[in-house]
């Protein structure tokens, strides 16, 4: 949670609209803009940020979003294990695969299709079936 100073200052410099939708989502922030990646996603950097290691966020595209798109070069640029965005190292720009699939694959977990796995064994404990002779 931030100051109430920080949060009317950045009231100021984002504006209502992006004000209320940041709320919304966690806390108010306002940085410049340093990339978008493939899916849409926006990456920023405040390094006047009073809080540390709270200076790089994403913005994600989706309002139901899922942190699995968010490309590698990007996840390592977010989490401090390099300087420069994918933008600036060219090692960490998405190079398509042969073997990847065209479209991503949401995380799936807490829905409908998520994987469940069904048992191939014989149960070591029987259910009781009671026996019961019809009356005469």
């Amino acid at each position: 949670m931030s100051t109430p100073l920080r949060t009317l200052r950045n009231l100021a410099r984002i504006g209502p609209k992006q004000y209320i939708k940041q709320m919304l989502v966690s806390d108010t922030k306002a940085g410049t803009l340093v990339g978008v990646d493939r899916f849409g996603n926006k990456f920023y950097e405040n390094k006047t940020e009073e809080l540390p290691l709270r200076t790089k966020w994403v913005d994600y595209k989706e309002w139901d979003y899922d942190a699995a798109q968010v490309e590698p070069g990007w996840h390592a640029w977010l989490h401090h294990l390099t300087d420069k965005p994918p933008g600036e190292e060219p090692h960490l720009m998405h190079v398509k695969k042969p073997w990847e699939k065209p479209e991503h694959i949401p995380n799936l977990t807490f829905t409908r299709g998520a994987y469940k796995p069904y048992s191939t064994v014989l149960p070591k404990i029987q259910q009781w079936e009671p026996v019961a002779k019809s009356r005469e």
